[in-house]
């Protein structure tokens, strides 16, 4: 009997909740594609132009363990993206911290590779960047997002977010499209 008043209230209970469930408002930077969303915020932080790049730019390594430069011209953007992005998903990260995270192995030829830690000076001027437009600020420990940083990163995940669902309802639309044609041909061809 227990168990019927268990199954018999559960059921009820799912009954009662609606069958479309209201859809969270806003988007926030953990609902998107990380990749995508550096990007994509890099491609803001260049068009906005605020950010004053240094001369070194296209010389200078993102670690000792790296033997060049990176390739890509809008790499300090990228960075700089990722690094807003590392600091909104884990509040009062500092240099030490995010050195750690963009290290990488040091191959070191015949001998055992060692963990290497990034350029402490260049994460340190891309904060500074960053805390000149008003994106991240110092707290303490470590460094955190402004109210300004997490509207402007909250507002380019959900273009990105609207962007995905325009491209998946699409790729929809195209393969209905591809089952309606496939589907009459088969009765086309059951006919002959």
């Amino acid at each position: 009997q227990q168990q019927q008043r268990l199954t018999s209230g559960s059921s009820s209970s799912k009954s009662s909740t609606p069958a479309t469930m209201a859809q969270p408002h806003g988007v926030s930077v953990k609902d998107v594609n990380a990749q995508a969303f550096i990007m994509k915020y890099a491609q803001h932080l260049k068009r906005q132009g605020k950010m004053e790049i240094p001369k070194w730019v296209d010389i200078v390594k993102t670690a000792t363990h790296k033997e060049l430069a990176p390739y890509s011209p809008d790499w300090y953007y990228i960075r700089a993206a990722s690094i807003a992005r590392k600091i909104y998903l884990r509040p009062h990260t500092g240099v030490g911290g995010l050195t750690k995270w963009y290290g990488g192995r040091a191959r070191r030829g015949t001998l055992t590779e060692h963990f290497h830690v990034a350029s402490s000076g260049l994460i340190r001027h891309i904060l500074t960047q960053l805390e000149s437009i008003k994106v991240v600020e110092r707290d303490g420990k470590g460094r955190i997002i402004t109210r300004i940083g997490q509207q402007d990163l909250d507002r380019i995940a959900g273009q990105l977010k609207e962007d995905e669902k325009v491209e998946d309802d699409v790729e929809d639309d195209e393969e209905e499209e591809d089952e309606e044609e496939e589907s009459s041909e088969e009765e086309d061809s059951d006919d002959e």
